[in-house]
């Protein structure tokens, strides 16, 4: 959870309305194109035969796994830096686009088990955390509350689960459904995190970097929703 540097200048928040609707606009806009773009590179993935290799790879031995889920944490820490930068737009738009990149590796494997074993659970996965962003968009764009405290919260959370995660991995034992479950309510609140810096906390020129935050919330809570579907099968 990056956390946001505005002493440079101020707030969209300060400025007039129109502005600040032009900010939401283009942050929004960013986010569907990165979403867009996901289904893209995932669909070409997945018929590039990625799903059995990245299966294959992890299913090797433990240390495989760390160094998977050890790349995407460094990805995604360098993409979300450059997402931010101040250098030029130029970087910024390359880091959103590394970290679509990286999500969509990331997907591939529960991608490929879906397709094979609950092809339903794709659709009502994306469905359901459709319905769960909108709700929670919904609250913070009605009630303007300021959700920003949840920030250091959501850090320490998601350390203790990627702790998890590696000790599940070297131990041998599965976190299960209810650990999914546990992570789309702190995806649920990064959402609203997420939102509610870009109506609060960002500048004009960060819509970019306002993109990738609700995009990351977004695409976090659907790789779990997912897991939680396809435990269910495809009934």
């Amino acid at each position: 959870m990056s956390y946001l540097n505005v002493a440079s200048g101020g707030v969209v928040a300060s400025l007039p309305g129109e502005v600040r609707a032009g900010f939401i606009r283009r942050t929004y806009a960013h986010v569907a194109g990165a979403l867009l773009l996901l289904a893209i590179v995932e669909a070409f993935l997945l018929k590039a035969g990625a799903g059995p290799i990245l299966l294959s790879f992890l299913g090797a031995g433990t240390m495989n796994y760390l160094i998977y889920l050890g790349l995407f944490i460094g990805a995604s820490v360098v993409a979300d830096n450059w997402a931010h930068s101040e250098k030029s737009r130029e970087m910024q738009y390359l880091g959103l686009g590394m970290y679509v990149l990286v999500q969509a590796i990331i997907l591939v494997p529960a991608m490929h088990l879906a397709s094979l074993y609950a092809p339903n659970a794709i659709y009502d996965a994306a469905i359901a955390t459709a319905a769960l962003v909108t709700g929670l968009s919904y609250v913070c764009f009605t009630t303007r509350k300021d959700f920003s405290f949840l920030g250091p919260i959501l850090s320490i959370g998601f350390c203790v689960a990627i702790g998890l995660c590696i000790a599940g991995v070297v131990f041998g034992f599965d976190m299960g459904v209810g650990f999914a479950a546990v992570i789309v309510l702190m995806a649920g609140g990064s959402v609203l995190y997420s939102t509610s810096n870009i109506l609060h906390h960002y500048q004009e020129h960060q819509h970019v970097g306002a993109a990738l935050g609700l995009f990351a919330s977004v695409a976090l809570m659907f790789r779990f929703m997912l897991q939680i579907f396809m435990s269910f099968g495809d009934d």
